[in-house]
């Protein structure tokens, strides 16, 4: 809570049909609506007409152990998200994306566009992905090493940031008459040349309407707190 303005910041952490493994069963749920993008949509509508300031979906980037039960994340949340920002107006949109199994550049054009398309309404909640079930569907015998992710991570980040920020807020023109979309001299380079990126950029998606999506951090060790600070 905020002590100048005392107001609560409200989001909306969706998962499936519910986040208890049993909730499909619940006799007043239907399960078969997991795979119904309407209802991802109804409950973004919800969300805004409660007026909460965002919906967010975790995710992993493996099926998990207990698939006989239950299986939490359904959909790549930012194409998920993507769908549901066409029927809301205010709704903030939070996906997570890891930066372990990524290339910053798909992934800063991702949400780039998902910002397009809400408006400005992107957030990008930050992963390293810890699991080694997820490290075997990227070709690793195990999970990196847990410093390692996150000196990847900030570089990854980095790399992201200087991306969108590679088309100046006023770099397209529109201008009709002499058939110029955009200026050039605002299209820059990043020339980035790192430990583990190496990326001239600039970005093929044009600046997001925030500048940048909504970062979003939650990690718990010290390296991971240390991440969030930065």
């Amino acid at each position: 809570m905020s002590s100048s303005s005392n107001q609560l910041h409200l989001n909306a952490f969706l998962m499936g049909v519910g986040h208890h493994e049993a909730a499909w069963r619940n006799p007043r749920t239907d399960a078969h609506r997991v795979l119904d993008i309407e209802h991802f949509q109804e409950l973004a509508r919800i969300a805004e007409c409660g007026r909460l300031d965002s919906v967010f979906f975790a995710d992993g980037l493996a099926v998990g152990p207990r698939v006989e039960h239950n299986t939490q994340a359904i959909f790549e949340p930012i194409t998920l998200l993507s769908a549901m920002a066409v029927v809301t107006e205010h709704v903030g949109l939070i996906a997570t994306a890891s930066t372990g199994y990524n290339d910053p550049y798909n992934l800063a054009r991702k949400f780039a566009s998902l910002d397009h398309i809400s408006k400005g309404r992107a957030g990008w909640n930050i992963v390293t992905s810890g699991g080694a079930d997820e490290a075997r569907n990227f070709g690793y015998d195990d999970t990196p090493d847990h410093a390692g992710r996150y000196e990847r991570a900030a570089e990854f980040v980095d790399v992201a940031i200087s991306l969108w920020d590679s088309w100046e807020d006023d770099a397209i023109e529109f201008d009709v008459e002499s058939g110029r979309f955009a200026d050039p001299a605002k299209v820059h380079t990043i020339d980035h040349v790192g430990e583990r990126f190496r990326v001239r950029g600039p970005l093929d998606t044009p600046r997001p309407p925030q500048g940048r999506p909504v970062l979003v951090q939650a990690g718990s060790s010290e390296s991971g707190k240390n991440f969030a600070a930065q």
